[in-house]
């Protein structure tokens, strides 16, 4: 009989969360601890005892487990690929945690996992195509449709971080190396490190996110300035999206979603850069913050996560 647990682990640079929901949403344990950068026996460790840590709050063992990672697996090596936490890259992890937890466990793109969370019960359910978009340290996206995830035969579908910002000069995209060995890519723009960046760039300052995030709020010009550049390089990375995928809705995750000016001020910016110069998609906050990734994860080992429907 199936049973009516899920558990999800989100695998992060520098922490790692485990949570234990049932089939109808609601969380019953969940828990934090810190990932050790560098070391894959550690992370597989770290990963097994947290899954043993809420299958015993549950009292249940053989709980399906569904593990969010920075990185994709080769459908064609089993092996994870693209990952900024660069020691997993290689690495058969699914094969590996599924010998070592003996049990149905499922393992994708952390951005996969926060289309997922946002397409089942978040800001995106009742909508057909959702693009969600994490917009943090980095920078990545995955695509849900009809409530199922979208990874494509590379395993790389709705992977926007590592394309060029759109309609950006030679020159200024040669300015922003990127770990994937490219220059220019989405998130070297549209990330926290993106903007100061950006700032860096135009001022020579080095400035946090957050920091120029709140200057901006409090009337510094040239920290204005910054942002409204930042807003203008969002805008025409996901009219990119727009133009060939044209979502029905677009959930942003990642702490600059937490920046309210963004949701408010970028609606008006689109028309500019989407083709035919009109934009309705929406474009709005997670519902489960960061929360939604592991909850996502949570969700792929479900067979049929609770679809209720929302009024677009």
């Amino acid at each position: 009989m199936r049973s009516g647990w899920l558990i999800g682990i989100d695998l992060g640079g520098t922490k790692t969360e485990v949570v234990l929901m049932d089939r109808q949403s609601q969380e019953h344990f969940r828990k934090r601890v810190a990932t050790r950068s560098g070391d894959y026996e550690e992370t597989l460790n770290t990963i097994c005892a947290l899954v043993r840590e809420a299958e015993s709050f549950a009292g249940v063992d053989g709980i399906p487990v569904g593990v969010g990672i920075p990185g994709s697996v080769s459908r064609v090596t089993g092996c994870v690929k693209n990952g900024n936490s660069a020691w997993i890259n290689g690495q058969p992890m699914q094969d590996h945690l599924r010998q070592r937890l003996q049990r149905p466990l499922t393992l994708t793109n952390d951005a996969n996992c926060l289309a997922l969370s946002e397409a089942t019960d978040g800001a995106g359910q009742g909508y057909q195509t959702v693009f969600a978009a994490i917009l943090g340290t980095g920078c990545g996206a995955g695509l849900s449709v009809n409530g199922t995830l979208l990874t494509g035969p590379n395993g790389v579908a709705g992977e926007w971080g590592h394309n060029p910002l759109a309609w950006t000069a030679e020159a200024e995209l040669l300015q922003r190396p990127c770990f994937c060995g490219r220059y220019g890519c989405n998130e070297t723009f549209l990330s926290g490190t993106g903007l100061s960046l950006t700032h860096q760039l135009r001022t020579g300052r080095q400035v946090p996110a957050h920091i120029l995030v709140e200057e901006a709020r409090q009337g510094g010009r040239g920290a204005r300035e910054t942002f409204d550049q930042y807003l203008v390089h969002l805008a025409r990375g996901l009219a990119a999206v727009i133009n060939v995928v044209d979502p029905d809705i677009i959930v942003l995750g990642g702490g600059m979603s937490n920046v309210g000016e963004i949701v408010r001020e970028l609606p008006a910016l689109l028309p500019k850069y989407v083709f035919g110069a009109e934009c309705h998609t929406p474009v709005v906050r997670a519902d489960h913050g960061d929360s939604s990734g592991v909850r996502g994860a949570a969700w792929l080992g479900s067979e049929c996560p609770p679809l209720r429907a929302k009024a677009p």
